[in-house]
Protein backbone atom coordinates (compact mmCIF):
# COMPACT_ATOMS: atom_id res chain seq x y z
CA UNK A 1 0.00 0.00 0.00
CA UNK A 2 2.53 2.49 1.21
CA UNK A 3 4.39 1.79 -2.74
CA UNK A 4 1.28 2.49 -4.26
CA UNK A 5 0.47 5.33 -2.09
CA UNK A 6 4.02 6.61 -3.01
CA UNK A 7 3.35 6.00 -7.01
CA UNK A 8 -0.02 8.37 -6.84
CA UNK A 9 1.90 11.50 -5.10
CA UNK A 10 4.13 10.74 -7.65
CA UNK A 11 1.86 11.34 -10.49
CA UNK A 12 0.17 14.15 -8.26
CA UNK A 13 2.61 15.93 -8.03
CA UNK A 14 3.79 15.71 -11.32
CA UNK A 15 0.94 16.67 -12.67
CA UNK A 16 1.26 20.69 -10.94
CA UNK A 17 1.46 22.39 -14.09
CA UNK A 18 4.03 24.95 -12.29
CA UNK A 19 4.78 26.60 -15.68
CA UNK A 20 1.05 27.96 -16.11
CA UNK A 21 0.66 28.87 -12.55
CA UNK A 22 3.74 30.92 -12.32
CA UNK A 23 2.92 32.55 -15.76
CA UNK A 24 -0.68 33.58 -14.25
CA UNK A 25 0.08 34.70 -11.16
CA UNK A 26 2.64 36.79 -12.26
CA UNK A 27 -0.17 38.46 -14.52
CA UNK A 28 0.76 37.17 -17.73
CA UNK A 29 -2.57 35.50 -19.26
CA UNK A 30 -2.36 31.93 -19.81
CA UNK A 31 1.06 30.39 -20.76
CA UNK A 32 -1.07 27.95 -23.39
CA UNK A 33 -1.55 30.90 -25.51
CA UNK A 34 2.10 31.81 -25.81
CA UNK A 35 4.41 29.98 -28.12
CA UNK A 36 3.58 26.70 -28.67
CA UNK A 37 1.00 26.34 -26.11
CA UNK A 38 3.55 24.13 -23.80
CA UNK A 39 3.25 24.53 -19.93
CA UNK A 40 7.24 24.17 -19.94
CA UNK A 41 10.27 26.11 -18.98
CA UNK A 42 10.93 26.44 -22.77
CA UNK A 43 7.58 28.39 -23.70
CA UNK A 44 7.61 30.35 -20.36
CA UNK A 45 10.39 31.87 -21.54
CA UNK A 46 9.02 33.21 -24.83
CA UNK A 47 6.42 35.50 -22.24
CA UNK A 48 9.94 37.22 -21.70
CA UNK A 49 10.39 36.87 -18.09
CA UNK A 50 14.09 34.56 -17.26
CA UNK A 51 13.06 34.63 -13.98
CA UNK A 52 9.67 32.95 -14.73
CA UNK A 53 11.08 30.30 -17.08
CA UNK A 54 14.54 29.63 -14.38
CA UNK A 55 11.61 29.25 -11.74
CA UNK A 56 9.63 26.62 -14.02
CA UNK A 57 12.25 24.73 -14.68
CA UNK A 58 13.34 24.08 -10.97
CA UNK A 59 9.97 23.28 -10.12
CA UNK A 60 9.64 21.00 -12.82
CA UNK A 61 12.96 19.07 -11.97
CA UNK A 62 12.00 18.85 -8.26
CA UNK A 63 8.69 17.37 -9.04
CA UNK A 64 10.51 14.40 -10.96
CA UNK A 65 13.00 14.16 -7.84
CA UNK A 66 11.08 14.75 -4.68
CA UNK A 67 9.32 11.33 -5.71
CA UNK A 68 12.54 9.45 -6.14
CA UNK A 69 13.70 10.65 -2.77
CA UNK A 70 10.56 9.67 -0.99
CA UNK A 71 10.37 6.08 -2.71
CA UNK A 72 14.36 5.90 -1.91
CA UNK A 73 13.76 7.33 2.32
CA UNK A 74 10.18 4.57 2.49
CA UNK A 75 13.22 1.79 1.44
CA UNK A 76 11.22 0.87 -1.66
CA UNK A 77 13.47 -1.14 -3.91
CA UNK A 78 14.87 0.07 -6.88
CA UNK A 79 11.38 -1.25 -9.60
CA UNK A 80 9.86 0.89 -7.24
CA UNK A 81 12.14 3.69 -7.32
CA UNK A 82 12.03 3.64 -10.97
CA UNK A 83 8.47 3.21 -11.62
CA UNK A 84 8.27 6.32 -9.13
CA UNK A 85 10.06 8.29 -11.31
CA UNK A 86 8.38 6.96 -14.64
CA UNK A 87 5.41 8.11 -13.30
CA UNK A 88 6.43 11.85 -12.13
CA UNK A 89 7.03 11.99 -15.75
CA UNK A 90 3.88 11.06 -17.45
CA UNK A 91 2.15 13.14 -14.77
CA UNK A 92 3.93 16.00 -15.93
CA UNK A 93 3.08 14.96 -20.07
CA UNK A 94 -0.63 13.90 -18.80
CA UNK A 95 -1.46 16.24 -15.71
CA UNK A 96 -5.21 15.50 -14.46
CA UNK A 97 -5.58 19.28 -13.74
CA UNK A 98 -5.20 19.87 -17.30
CA UNK A 99 -7.40 17.24 -19.39
CA UNK A 100 -4.06 15.58 -19.71
CA UNK A 101 -2.81 18.03 -21.75
CA UNK A 102 0.85 19.02 -20.21
CA UNK A 103 4.33 19.43 -21.50
CA UNK A 104 7.67 17.56 -22.82
CA UNK A 105 8.71 16.13 -19.43
CA UNK A 106 12.55 16.96 -19.93
CA UNK A 107 13.09 19.15 -17.13
CA UNK A 108 10.50 16.43 -15.32
CA UNK A 109 12.99 13.73 -16.44
CA UNK A 110 16.35 15.10 -15.48
CA UNK A 111 15.06 15.69 -12.15
CA UNK A 112 14.44 12.12 -11.44
CA UNK A 113 17.76 11.59 -13.52
CA UNK A 114 19.58 13.83 -10.58
CA UNK A 115 17.89 12.19 -7.54
CA UNK A 116 18.83 8.43 -9.10
CA UNK A 117 22.52 9.78 -8.99
CA UNK A 118 23.77 13.54 -9.12
CA UNK A 119 26.47 11.87 -11.45
CA UNK A 120 24.11 10.88 -14.16
CA UNK A 121 22.64 14.13 -13.74
CA UNK A 122 25.32 16.17 -14.35
CA UNK A 123 26.22 14.00 -17.58
CA UNK A 124 22.66 14.08 -18.81
CA UNK A 125 23.48 18.38 -18.38
CA UNK A 126 26.53 18.39 -19.89
CA UNK A 127 25.78 16.27 -23.05
CA UNK A 128 22.85 18.74 -23.22
CA UNK A 129 25.06 21.97 -23.03
CA UNK A 130 27.84 20.44 -25.77
CA UNK A 131 24.64 19.77 -28.49
CA UNK A 132 22.87 23.02 -28.00
CA UNK A 133 26.18 24.96 -28.09
CA UNK A 134 26.93 23.63 -31.35
CA UNK A 135 23.54 23.11 -32.83
CA UNK A 136 21.52 25.87 -31.14
CA UNK A 137 18.68 23.93 -31.08
CA UNK A 138 16.96 23.42 -27.63
CA UNK A 139 14.97 20.15 -28.41
CA UNK A 140 17.73 18.48 -30.13
CA UNK A 141 19.96 19.11 -27.44
CA UNK A 142 17.32 17.42 -25.20
CA UNK A 143 16.80 14.31 -27.38
CA UNK A 144 20.51 13.44 -27.68
CA UNK A 145 21.12 13.97 -23.38
CA UNK A 146 18.48 11.74 -23.22
CA UNK A 147 19.38 9.28 -25.92
CA UNK A 148 22.28 9.05 -23.87
CA UNK A 149 21.13 8.56 -20.69
CA UNK A 150 20.54 4.88 -20.74
CA UNK A 151 24.05 4.26 -21.67
CA UNK A 152 25.35 6.38 -18.69
CA UNK A 153 23.05 4.69 -16.74
CA UNK A 154 24.79 1.36 -17.56
CA UNK A 155 28.46 2.83 -17.76
CA UNK A 156 28.17 4.32 -13.87
CA UNK A 157 26.86 0.72 -12.58
CA UNK A 158 23.28 2.16 -11.42
CA UNK A 159 20.53 -0.41 -10.90
CA UNK A 160 19.03 -2.34 -14.26
CA UNK A 161 16.04 -0.90 -13.49
CA UNK A 162 17.50 2.36 -13.71
CA UNK A 163 18.84 1.45 -16.80
CA UNK A 164 15.13 0.15 -18.12
CA UNK A 165 13.82 3.66 -16.79
CA UNK A 166 16.29 5.51 -18.76
CA UNK A 167 15.47 3.85 -22.36
CA UNK A 168 11.40 4.50 -20.87
CA UNK A 169 12.07 7.76 -20.63
CA UNK A 170 13.66 8.12 -23.57
CA UNK A 171 10.82 6.66 -25.43
CA UNK A 172 8.11 8.92 -23.93
CA UNK A 173 10.46 12.22 -24.77
CA UNK A 174 11.01 10.85 -28.54
CA UNK A 175 7.06 10.86 -28.73
CA UNK A 176 6.37 14.24 -26.91
CA UNK A 177 9.01 15.91 -29.66
CA UNK A 178 7.52 14.85 -32.42
CA UNK A 179 6.50 18.23 -33.75
CA UNK A 180 9.93 18.82 -32.93
CA UNK A 181 11.88 16.40 -34.63
CA UNK A 182 9.57 16.80 -37.66
CA UNK A 183 10.48 20.79 -37.80
CA UNK A 184 14.22 19.66 -37.31
CA UNK A 185 14.50 17.23 -40.52
CA UNK A 186 12.71 20.33 -42.28
CA UNK A 187 15.46 23.18 -40.92
CA UNK A 188 12.33 24.49 -39.27
CA UNK A 189 13.26 24.57 -35.65
CA UNK A 190 13.87 27.47 -33.91
CA UNK A 191 17.23 28.11 -32.54
CA UNK A 192 18.39 29.25 -28.95
CA UNK A 193 18.87 33.03 -29.19
CA UNK A 194 22.35 34.27 -27.96
CA UNK A 195 20.93 36.90 -25.82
Amino acid sequence: MEAYAILGLAYLLGSIPFGLIFVKLSGRGDVRDIGSGNIGATNVLRTGSKTLAVATLLADALKGALPVMVARYAGLDSLYIALTGLIAIVGHVFPVWLNFRGGKGVATALGVYFAISPLLGALIILTWLVIAKVFKISSLAALVALFMAPIYTAVIHTSVEASILAIAIYLLIFWTHMDNIRRILKGEESLIQKK
